[in-house]
């Protein structure tokens, strides 16, 4: 399958992280002409390097906050996946001046320069955190998400379409808190959870690469995409992974860290009452009037339906054992079960 990719040069930005790795897998999987990893870290660009031997990649070494940097990057590239991000809530609490910097002057930063250059698409990731935001990274990620938005609108003739993804928790990513359980029953230790009625969205990381790649195919100048999801309680999230293991450890309650949120959603009331449903996903369109306001209030419908919020509260509430199995359906938690002597048998296509 080509798709839109067909010799094709593709940028990811932050493209040393979870999401970077599984987009670069699968895209090699096409007829690619070449796929560029940016990111500032250049120990895991070498390990990146090392573990993906193939011709087609090639490797930038700088930062978003830094245009130049960007610029270069995006020379002669078709698509940009916008990835790199400070995703930390309580460092992003301590530090929230650096959120600024990397999540709202650097995706403007992406934006500009892949305008710039010509690039076809841009989609940037966006966050659950970034609706109703209670936090510096949730605000910085709801200024990028306007970033993005606005550019279309202040640039009318431009040939480059940016728009954005939110989804909830991924599966398995680096710094999550699946890894985080597994580490600790394989050193016999409690699974820690700081409140186990908090609840989250959970998709895996293939299905948030679906996700960008449903906005590459679909995205319209300004467009929001949310991709449905189940939710579940982290108590029943813990319980499922010490099920799996095998492990007779306990929930350890240790207490909610900054500025974490009961619950988060996907999409506000607003922006449902004028998405369009498109099966798996929802297609929020960017708000096109200008400044100038008064003709809607004159002339406009101003009739808004009434929808709920699509938050991890209210949505379809996953049990344990069909936790355990989305869980089973990552190949990283199936590695772990063999690791640890545990046997797995592989999902059915």
């Amino acid at each position: 399958m080509a798709g839109p990719y067909e010799g094709a040069r593709v940028l990811v930005t932050g493209g040393t992280g979870s999401f970077g790795h599984t987009v670069a897998k699968k895209l090699l999987d096409r007829d690619i002409a070449e796929i560029r990893i940016f990111s500032r870290d250049e120990a895991k660009q070498d390990l990146m390097r090392h573990e993906i031997r193939d011709g087609r990649m090639r490797y930038y070494v700088g930062d978003v906050r830094d245009y130049d940097s960007v610029e270069r990057a995006t020379r002669d590239v078709d698509f940009v996946f916008h990835a790199a991000a400070l995703k930390q809530v309580p460092s992003c609490e301590f530090f929230p001046m650096e959120a600024v910097r990397t999540n709202v002057h650097g995706s403007e930063n992406v934006v500009r320069a892949s305008d710039h250059n010509g690039v076809r698409s841009v989609v940037c990731l966006s966050t659950d955190k970034a609706v109703y935001p209670v936090n510096a990274m949730g605000m910085s990620k709801a200024l990028m998400e306007k970033v993005a938005q606005s550019y279309g609108l202040n640039n009318p003739n431009t040939e480059t379409t940016v728009s954005c993804v939110r989804y909830g928790n991924v599966m398995y990513s680096r710094g999550s808190v699946i890894p985080l359980f597994i580490r600790l029953i394989r050193s016999g230790k409690n699974v820690t959870v700081t409140n186990p009625e908090m609840t989250r969205f959970m998709m895996s990381l293939a299905h948030s690469v679906d996700l960008v790649e449903f906005a590459f195919l679909n995205a319209q100048q300004g467009d929001l995409f949310v991709r449905k999801a189940l939710a579940c309680s982290m108590g029943t999230l813990a319980g499922a992974v010490l099920n799996l293991f095998r492990s007779n450890g306990q929930v350890e309650v240790i207490g909610t860290r900054h500025a974490e949120k009961l619950s988060e959603a996907l999409a506000t009331r607003e922006e449902l009452s004028r998405a369009h449903d498109m099966g798996d996903y929802f297609r929020v369109a960017a708000d096109k009037r200008d400044l100038n306001y008064s003709v809607y209030f004159e002339e406009g419908d101003v009739h808004q339906d009434r929808y709920e919020d699509y938050d991890s509260h209210t949505v379809g509430q996953m049990t344990g054992p069909e936790v355990e199995q989305l869980l089973l359906s990552l190949p990283e938690v199936r590695e772990e079960l063999r690791l640890a002597g545990i046997p797995v048998e592989e999902p059915v296509p």
